[in-house]
C-alpha cells in the first residue's frame, strides 16, 4: 500500500514539474525598446565560417603574421547557439535559427520545431525587392547554405532540398552538389526558366564573364568540392560584381564557407588555420567592396564552433600545438562581426535568433524585436 501510494505521489509531482528537454529555458520574443540608432544599409553580406569558433579565429590570426581583416570591425556581439532539442547545435539548426529566426530541432532545414515551414531572411529579401545570391564552398544542399532557401524536417533529403532551390528564384548561386539536381533534371528546368547555368565541366567557362541580365548558377563539383578546386575568393568577387547590376531595391548573399568545420571534424589544425586565412581573404574582398559601395552591411559569424579546439601551452604565434576534445560541434558563445551602415544593431550577447530579426530591422522590414 505505501509504495503504491509513493509511486502515485512520485507520478503526479512529475508531472507537473517536466523536465526541459535540454535544460535550457528558451525566451520568449519580447519586444524591447528600440533606441538604437542608425543608418539603414541597402545591402547585407552575411558571411558563416561553419565551425568558426574564437580559437579558430585566433589561430588563423597568429599564423598569418597576427592580423586578420576581420580587425577592421568595431561591432563585435556574441551568440547562443543551442537548438531546440540540443545543448550542442548543428548546422542545420544553428544556420535555420539565423535565417529564419526560430530554434528547431537539430536536423531540421528551415521548418520550426514541429516541422512547421518558417520563412527565411532570403525569401523576405525576395518579396521586398531584393536580388539574392549565394556562394558556398560546400554542396549547395549542405545545411548552411539550404536553410536560405530550403524548407525539410531532414537534412539528408538532398534532392527535395535541391527542387527547393528551383522554386526559390535566388539570382545568383555558386556551390557544389551537382548530382542531387541532376536525377530530378533540375539543371534543364533551371535553364527553362531563363538561369544562364554553367558547371565546372565547362572548361572554358570565366566567372568574369556572367551576364547580368540572366540570373545565374555554377555548379562547382558533384558533390562537395574537392580541396583542390580553388574557385571560393573568384566566385566571391564574381557574386559582388553581379548583384549590383540587378535592378533591384538592393541585395542580400549568403557567403559560405564549410572548410573551416571541416577542419574541426578531421581535427586538423593545419587545415582549420589554412582554411581560416583563406576564410580571411574573401573576407578582405567583400571589406573593400563595402568600403567603395558605402551602403553594405557586413556581418561575419558562425553557425557553431566543430572540434573542440584549443591551443596550448607551448605555442607561439609561429607554431600551433593544438588539442580537440571531439570531432564533432560543441556550444560555446559564437562571435559576430559587424561593420557598415546599420553595425550599431549587432553588440551584445543574444540568441542566435535574434541575428534574423536584427538584420529584419536593417533592412526596415518591420520594428525590431531584440532579445
Amino acid at each position: 500500500m505505501k509504495k503504491t501510494l509513493f509511486l502515485a505521489l512520485f507520478a503526479v509531482l512529475f508531472s507537473c514539474h517536466p523536465k526541459p528537454s535540454i535544460g535550457i529555458s528558451v525566451p520568449e520574443a519580447v519586444v524591447q525598446a528600440d533606441t538604437i540608432h542608425f543608418t539603414p544599409p541597402k545591402n547585407i553580406i552575411l558571411m558563416i565560417g561553419d565551425g568558426m569558433g574564437i580559437t579558430e579565429i585566433t589561430a588563423g590570426m597568429y599564423l598569418n603574421s597576427n592580423k586578420l581583416n576581420l580587425e577592421q570591425f568595431q561591432y563585435i556581439g556574441l551568440h547562443k547557439t543551442y537548438s531546440n532539442n540540443n545543448v550542442v547545435t548543428d548546422a542545420a539548426a544553428g544556420t535555420s535559427a539565423i535565417a529564419c529566426g526560430k530554434k528547431t530541432n537539430n536536423g531540421y532545414i528551415g521548418v520550426d520545431k514541429k516541422g512547421k515551414v518558417v520563412e527565411n531572411i532570403l525569401e523576405e529579401a525576395k518579396q521586398n525587392g531584393f536580388a539574392t545570391g549565394i556562394v558556398t564552398t560546400s554542396s549547395l544542399t549542405r545545411a548552411t547554405p539550404a536553410c536560405f532557401y530550403s524548407h525539410q524536417k531532414s537534412e539528408v533529403m538532398t534532392e527535395k532540398i535541391a527542387a527547393d532551390l528551383l522554386k526559390s528564384n535566388l539570382d545568383f548561386f555558386i556551390g557544389g552538389g551537382k548530382k542531387d539536381f541532376d536525377k530530378q533534371k533540375l539543371i534543364d528546368k533551371f535553364k527553362e526558366k531563363g538561369y544562364s547555368i554553367a558547371t565546372y565541366l565547362d572548361k572554358d567557362f570565366n566567372f568574369s564573364n556572367i551576364d547580368p541580365a540572366d540570373k545565374f548558377g555554377y555548379f562547382t563539383a558533384e558533390a562537395d568540392p574537392e580541396e583542390s578546386r580553388d574557385y571560393f575568393l573568384l566566385a566571391v568577387n564574381a557574386a559582388i560584381s553581379y548583384l549590383p547590376k540587378q535592378p533591384e531595391n538592393g541585395f542580400f548573399l549568403l557567403i559560405n564557407d564549410a572548410q573551416i568545420g571541416k577542419g574541426g571534424q578531421m581535427n586538423n589544425s593545419n587545415y582549420i588555420t589554412e582554411k581560416m586565412k583563406e576564410f580571411d581573404k574573401a573576407i578582405g574582398a567583400i571589406m573593400d567592396f563595402a568600403k567603395k559601395d558605402g551602403e553594405t552591411l557586413v556581418l561575419v559569424t558562425a553557425n557553431q564552433e566543430t572540434g573542440g579546439y584549443a591551443i596550448n601551452p607551448a605555442s607561439s604565434v609561429d607554431t600551433i600545438f593544438a588539442a580537440f576534445t571531439t570531432d564533432k560541434n560543441t556550444a560555446p558563445l559564437i562571435p559576430l562581426f559587424a561593420w557598415g551602415p546599420g553595425e550599431e544593431l549587432f553588440g551584445g550577447i543574444y540568441e542566435n535568433t535574434s541575428i534574423y530579426d536584427r538584420m529584419r530591422r536593417a533592412l526596415g522590414f518591420r520594428k525590431a524585436i531584440i532579445q
